[in-house]
Order: structure tokens, then sequence, then C-alpha cells
């Protein structure tokens, strides 16, 4: 019975010790599957607005009525043949209200050309569809946010006035294309896009005269590099009025954003840490709890002959045998979680305060990998200091009360 009674205890100790390391391992997963997510998603979602970089005239600021630079600009052809760079397309920026019969609303009028990327934005798309600007002939067609056609009451295929305030005022009819959401407020409720021809017009500017350059590019991880690359390659371009040109990314130009989403790292780490040190405590203790457990034997194979170290390699063999368990589940619980949520969207957010409808998930297999191998490094680690305690088992105290 007694023996019956300790192995059920240690069948006990082992079950918690494996329920510890697979719950700590599911939520690493998760939490870096989520953070992950939120930096891709809000990332993606801001360059959509502004591109990774932007060249734009060094006197503009932070108005959106901005000072217009050429379009013929003689390192245009060496900034797209650079590694790196998927696009370099123009665009113009102009403040104006929209009016309905019963609304108005101030927006901000973004204009394209027709060497504008969608890719990516067309995700946000909610009715309608997007429009091409015209080469010759202006398309009046605009792309407007879910909660501008929720405040004027708009749908694809209506139309609407728009009015510029100037001397004398100006006004436009636009024709609504589609409907697009991103779930960042600060930008669907002011922009709505549009030909870049008709700012051109607005601001008697010359056919070549736009508010700058947005340049794209193929991974965001390299903005840094690639921000320095293109300062070199536009160097200390002067436009003929004798003003410079500035380079600017998206984290200089939207600086809170991007300091938002790394103060989640912090946040990341924290997480990491304690779940691994609480997963590591944990197998420690079942370990301690198991040689306990089998003081008897131990002394018995050291009176065997048995050496210290092989005695110890024993336990930690089972022990790592205790924590692949761990790992296995926790890799089928946490993944399995994390599916369920990116497929069906359970959780769901506040989009005025964190930017999106749903909690993001992102998937990598590297950072699998390195939850995986950094656990079962970490909990072996630990394993070390308890499994010395075999060396201080005497046999002869063990089988004199045995």
């Amino acid at each position: 019975r007694e023996g019956r009674g300790r192995s059920r205890v240690s069948r006990s100790i082992a079950g918690i010790a494996v329920f510890s390391i697979a719950l700590g391992l599911a939520v690493m997963i998760a939490t870096v599957a989520v953070i992950t997510g939120f930096k891709k998603e809000i990332t993606s979602k801001v360059v959509g607005f502004g591109s990774h970089i932007r060249i734009v005239n060094y006197d503009s600021n932070t108005s959106y009525e901005t000072v217009p630079i050429s379009s013929k600009q003689d390192f245009l052809p060496q900034l797209r043949k650079e590694p790196g760079i998927r696009t370099v397309q123009v665009f113009a920026t102009k403040a104006g209200i929209i009016r309905t019969k019963t609304d108005i609303q101030g927006v901000v009028l973004k204009g394209i050309g027709p060497d504008h990327d969608w890719e990516g934005f067309g995700d946000y798309l909610k009715q309608g569809t997007l429009f091409s600007a015209g080469d010759s002939t202006p398309s009046d067609k605009v792309l407007i946010s879910s909660f501008i056609a929720t405040l004027l009451k708009l749908s694809p295929g209506d139309k609407f006035l728009m009015y510029f305030v100037e001397d004398p005022p100006r006004m436009r009819v636009f024709s609504v294309a589609g409907i697009y959401e991103t779930s960042l407020v600060e930008f669907d409720r002011i922009y709505v896009f549009c030909d870049i021809a008709h700012i051109r017009r607005l601001n008697s500017w010359q056919p070549d005269q736009v508010s700058g350059f947005e340049i794209v590019l193929e991974d965001f991880a390299n903005l840094d590099a690639m921000t320095q690359k293109v300062r070199e390659i536009v160097g200390y371009g002067l436009e003929e009025d004798g003003s410079r040109l500035r380079v600017m990314n998206i984290l200089q130009k939207y600086p809170q954003i991007f300091d938002w989403l790394n103060l989640q790292d912090m946040n990341v780490i924290i997480i990491l840490l304690l779940m691994l040190l609480v997963s590591g405590f944990n197998m420690a203790s079942g370990l301690l709890i198991l040689i306990l457990d089998q003081t008897s034997l131990i002394g018995v194979l050291k009176a065997l002959g048995a050496a210290d170290l092989n005695i110890r390699r024993i336990f930690l063999y089972q022990s790592a045998s205790l924590m692949a368990k761990g790992l296995l589940w926790g890799n089928i619980f946490g993944l399995s979680v994390c599916l369920v949520q990116k497929h069906f969207g359970i959780i769901s957010l506040d989009p005025s305060s964190y930017y999106l409808t749903t909690v993001p998930i992102n998937f990598s297999v590297i950072h699998l990998l390195a939850l995986n191998l950094g656990t079962g490094l970490l909990v072996l680690l630990m394993l070390v200091l308890p499994s010395a305690l075999i060396s201080r088992i005497s046999p002869v105290k063990v089988l004199r009360f045995t």
C-alpha cells in the first residue's frame, strides 16, 4: 500500500509538471502570436495610408496643404531599380468639406496617380470597387471610409459635393466607387482617395507637380537601412525655386502609433520570463520530489556501485521525457487556440482603442521553434541543481532506515 501510495504521488507530481510546462508554452505561443499579429496588422494599415518612406518638399509642414515638387526627378530611375523597393508612386493631399443634403463633414483628399499600388489595401475594401486614376481624363471616382459613409449616409454609386475653402471657393462633384474600413479611426474619419488630377487643378499646379513621392518597400524590417539608402540617392536635390527635398519614413511621421506598438514588446518579455520561470520551478520541484520519493532506490543503486553521475542521468532523462510531453501538449493547445481565433475571430476588440476589431494572430515557424528550444533548454538547466541532491544521499543511512 505504501508503495502504491508513493507511486500515486509520483504520478501526480509528474502530471503537475507536465501540465505546468504545457500551459506555460501555450500561453507563450499565444502571446507572441497576438503581439506580432498586432504589430503586423497595424503596421500594414498605417503603411496603406502613408507608405514606408516619403519624399516631400523640405518646407512642407504638418498641414495637408503641401508645397508642391516636380514629379520629374533625376533620381527616380535609380530609386525604381533599387533592390528592396517595390513601388515609387506620386501623391498629393488637400483638405475640403463634404456636403450632402443633410450633413457636412471635413475630410482630407489624398490624390493618387496611375502608378498607385493598391496591393494589400484591397483587404480593407468593404463595398464597391477600387478605382484607377486616369492618365488624360481625371476620374471622378473616390474611395471613402465606412465611418464617413455611415456618417453621411453614402453608398457606392452615390454622388456628393465637396467644397474647398479658397478665394474664390471651389466645388467638385465626386462619385463613390468603394467603401473601405481599416479600424484606424484617426485615418478612417478623414481620408478620401481621389484622382491626383483634381488636386492639381484645385491648387492651380502644373501637370507635373505633386505633394511628393511614396516609396513602398518589400520588407518593413529593412526600413531604417532603406531610409538611409533613399537619402543617399536623393541627396541634396533642389527644386527650381531653390527649395530642398526631405526624406522621412513612417516611424517619423506617426511616432505615437509605433511607440505604442514598441511598448507591447516589453509586455511580451515580461510574460515570457514569468511563464519560463514558473514552468522551470514547477519542473524542478517535481524532480526534487521524485528524488526524495525514490531515496531508497537511489541508496540501493549506490550500494551496488552505481556512480552519482549515472543516477543523475536517469532522473534527468525521466524529467526530459516529462518535459517533452509538456512541450507537445503545449504546442497542441497553444496552436489550437490561435487557429480558432485566426479563423473565427472569437475574441473581439474595441477598434477605437486597439485599431482592430478582433485579436490578430500571426504565426511564425521561427518564433515557434525558438519558444520550444528556449523553454526546453532553460528547464533542463534549472533541473541540474535539484539533481545534485543525489550526490548527498548516503547509501549507508538509506539502507539503515529502509
